[in-house]
């Protein structure tokens, strides 16, 4: 009995061993781990970021290690990364810019710098159009894009980042079937994961196949079928052409205003957007896009010229103007957007009015609004009162009292309303517009688009948008800001840190 006794206590005695020396294993670890992040994690990461992740993996290594190694880079690699670079090489050497879009940017210094900048960085050259109008009306902007369709007679191709076959976009995607027998080749794109999270998703895409339509998912994740990649990246693009000569680009994505959901029925929430119609050479550049996105999904190669190089410019027509399309995303580690924007905010001299949903900026994009009210600049900034994201909403409120005190305005949208519209103005001179949000997710995790104007009349008609807004909106104030209940800054100032991981 004693000698089972003492048996019974070496055993218990080797298992106390073998736990300590685990534990001290699991310790040395973590340490090994901690101490490799703090040289690994900045490395070419900008530092916000690099505080983000450095946060999370000290504090909570278990989590913190698996999501870095999973989501820690905000660049594709491998097929998609290479198949950016021959895209990008191709359409910079087949597009050229007009001889005379040039013009319009004489006597707007710095303009022509900028342009060369997003030359270089993202492919697409200067070139000149036709503003047919913006369309701020989320219903008459759809009716816009279906009356447009309902007159193609070759070709057309839709892409966008959220798609649903619902009652309010039924007519849309009949016109779609209707062109289909008419003899038209229609092509369609859409983000896999942020359409495929809606009601009635495979329902629609067997409608599509039904119509004769030929989709894709953007981006797709079906390990069944060997396709896999990040599960954070998106693209985030919305554009439509029709026959090469028409082209809508914007904010709006095909679905019903309130994104079919039950919650923003019950309180009205539905989306506010903007997007504008474009025909001429620009349009070459949409059609350029959509053959990127198409070959990188399919492999197949698109033409996407369909105006000569000399196109004809009827320099009577105010509507007319010089337009550069911009591309960003994971496949450009340059940031193209984000500088273009940072860029152009240092530019301006007078004004500078910027609508953007999702506005978490990251240090150089604040230093670049802020600098530009100090200097005197009248800067206006339109937000929503309350956006449709939790985090993002109370990470973009931290920002606030730093350009309050700069002297920045405050608009806010009231609610429900979400003001998902992307665009901003510059000294009534230069005009920018698109799918690109102000915070990190848009700069490097989602492909974007962007259409950077001069002239055409569209800061005037961006301008008229705008007023609508202020009109609606309340001016936040500092003393109102100052009187904020701490609790709600305490979690405006803790959500803020996970900014450069959203």
């Amino acid at each position: 009995m004693a000698r089972n006794s003492r048996v019974s206590e070496a055993t218990k005695q080797e298992r106390r061993k073998k736990k300590t020396w685990l534990a001290i294993v699991i310790l040395v670890l973590e340490y090994v781990v901690k101490i490799a992040a703090l040289g690994v994690i900045p490395e070419n990461r900008k530092p916000g970021s690099a505080f983000a992740w450095l946060l999370l993996v000290m504090f909570l290594p278990v989590v913190g290690l698996p999501l870095f190694l999973l989501l820690g880079s905000p660049y594709v690699r491998g097929r998609r990364n290479r198949i950016q670079s021959e895209i990008n090489a191709v359409v910079m050497n087949q597009t050229s810019t007009h001889p005379v879009s040039e013009t319009y940017l004489e006597d707007i210094p710095g303009a022509e710098a900028i342009v060369d900048l997003n030359r270089r960085l993202a492919a697409l050259p200067l070139t000149i159009g036709r503003n047919e109008g913006l369309h701020g009306d989320y219903i008459e902007s759809l009716a816009a894009m279906t009356a447009a369709i309902e007159k193609a007679t070759e070709a057309i191709h839709v892409e966008f980042y959220i798609m649903a076959w619902d009652a309010t976009t039924d007519p849309f995607f009949t016109a779609l079937s209707d062109a289909v027998d008419r003899g038209v080749v229609v092509r369609l794109l859409f983000d896999h994961i942020g359409s495929i999270r809606y009601p009635g998703y495979r329902k629609f895409t067997k409608r599509l196949t039904r119509a004769g339509i030929i989709w894709h998912p953007m981006m797709p994740i079906d390990p069944l079928r060997g396709r896999w990649r990040r599960p954070d990246l998106r693209n985030h693009r919305k554009l439509l052409v029709i026959d090469g000569d028409v082209g809508f680009m914007g904010s709006q994505n095909i679905i019903e205003p309130g994104y079919l959901k039950r919650h923003n029925a019950r309180i009205g929430r539905t989306w506010q957007d903007l997007n504008i119609e474009l025909t001429g050479p620009v349009v070459d550049a949409l059609s350029a896009v959509f053959a990127i996105d198409w070959y990188a999904e399919t492999g197949e190669v698109l033409d996407f010229e369909s105006h000569p190089a000399e196109h004809d410019l009827d320099v009577t027509d105010e509507r007319h103007g010089a337009f550069q399309v911009v591309l960003s995303g994971p496949g450009f580690p340059t940031e193209p957007n984000l500088r273009m924007f940072v860029s152009l905010m240092y530019a301006a001299k007078d004004k500078l009015t910027i609508t953007s949903p999702y506005f978490v900026p990251d240090e150089s994009l604040l230093s670049a609004i802020t600098t530009a009210a100090f200097r005197g600049v009248n800067v206006e900034l339109f937000v929503s009162e309350k956006a449709d994201q939790f985090m993002v909403q109370h990470a973009q409120r931290s920002y606030y009292r730093t350009l309050l005190e700069a002297g920045v305005k405050i608009y806010l949208y009231p609610a429900p309303t979400v003001l998902h519209a992307k665009h901003f103005t510059v000294d009534g001179e230069i005009s920018v517009l698109g799918s690109s949000n102000m915070d990190m997710r848009s700069f490097a995790l989602d492909y974007e688009i962007m259409l950077l104007g001069f002239g055409a009349d569209l800061a005037e008609d961006l301008a008229k948008i705008q007023d609508g807004y202020r009109a609606k909106s309340r001016l936040l104030t500092l003393a109102e800001w100052k009187a904020e209940p701490w609790y709600r800054r305490y979690v405006d100032n803790a959500l803020r840190l996970t900014s450069d991981l959203q």
